[in-house]
């Protein structure tokens, strides 16, 4: 793939099957190519894999193994399916949430390499809950929402700490297969570990939210702040801070959710454009896209400039949008 383009898909599944399985054909060779970079003795076996699982996400295991035959059973997918101490990737990326009377918005760039983003929005029924969300290694979620009205988000936490845990993106698709709401999510985040730093944002339809901000070595700090960057708490990885703007982008997000004038239409105006909006592509710190969930409403707005992508649980068509970071186009599913 040209390194300035990536091909957006949105696909509706209710239960793994051939769509899901088509999207293993597609990206396995390169996600496999990445979880070798470090050598196979890097990573944990099938059995540590799953005993991870069945210890911290039990409710998972069926859908995860569901998921390992559908991909062939092989040992290898196995383990790199359970997300279990994966190989270490820095993001960059924005978060808030903008909790009003009238609703609850929770905005989103990703900041990332498109030649390494996945590209598929995915709607399932896996479990109780009807899930949207924006994959990352077939089944994790980099940010998304359920039908319950829980959305979550996750940006990279600008600290170079590597350890026992899970990749955040299987514990995201956790929270919004089994939580309903930001309570229920937050104990999740307490006592699952994760092998890297994350800030988690948590939003949901009563107008709840938090940042957790998680690591391998330290407890997880939970607290009602409605931003995020890359950083916690303080800077501790300064040439990464100084790449990304990271503080440039908390303090702006500071300012706009804590005004009171500040309404949904401005905040999505913000991410739109600098600095939250980043074209710093050449370093993989660029913004490949946009979301806005409104969890109460179960709408979500994807967006890139010059075009949206409107989505929702009563509304999902299966498009294709492709992103030329200069040309954007739109096909029809």
């Amino acid at each position: 793939m040209d390194d300035k383009t990536l091909h957006f898909r949105s696909l509706s599944e209710a239960v793994p099957g051939p769509k899901w399985r088509s999207l293993f054909d597609t990206h396995w060779s390169a996600y496999e190519a990445w979880y070798l970079a470090e050598g196979e003795r890097e990573r944990p076996g099938y059995l540590a894999c799953l005993n991870a699982l069945r210890r911290h996400m039990p409710e998972l295991l069926p859908t995860y193994r569901t998921l390992c035959d559908l991909a062939g059973g092989g040992d290898l997918a196995a383990r790199f399916l359970s997300l279990y101490q994966p190989p270490p990737y820095i993001t960059g990326c924005s978060q808030a949430v903008l909790a009003r009377a009238e609703e609850t918005l929770l905005a989103r760039n990703y900041d990332y390499p498109p030649e390494l983003c996945e590209g598929t929005i995915l709607l399932t029924r896996w479990n109780e809950r009807r899930v949207i969300a924006m994959t990352d290694c077939l089944w994790g979620v980099l940010d998304g929402m359920n039908d319950r009205g829980l959305a979550v988000s996750l940006a990279f936490g600008g600290r170079k700490a590597v350890g026992d845990g899970f990749g955040a993106p299987i514990i995201l698709r956790y929270l919004l297969e089994f939580c309903d709401t930001v309570p229920e999510a937050a104990e999740v985040l307490a006592r699952v570990p994760t092998h890297m730093a994350y800030n988690i944002t948590l939003a949901d339809a009563a107008g709840r939210y938090v940042t957790a901000m998680i690591g391998p070595d330290r407890r997880a700090s939970i607290r009602r702040v409605p931003v995020a960057t890359n950083h916690q708490k303080k800077i501790e990885w300064y040439a990464h801070a100084l790449a990304s703007e990271t503080l440039i982008r908390e303090r702006q997000l500071s300012i706009l959710v804590d005004d009171a004038a500040t309404d949904a239409a401005r905040l999505e105006a913000a991410f739109k454009a600098p600095p939250l909006f980043r074209h710093d592509y050449r370093r993989g710190l660029g913004t490949i896209y946009t979301a806005f969930y409104r969890p109460g409403e179960g709408r979500v707005r994807y967006h890139w400039p010059g075009l949206d992508l409107d989505l929702g649980f009563d509304h999902f068509p299966e498009e294709w949008v492709t992103v030329r970071y200069g040309v954007r186009e739109r096909l029809g599913g």
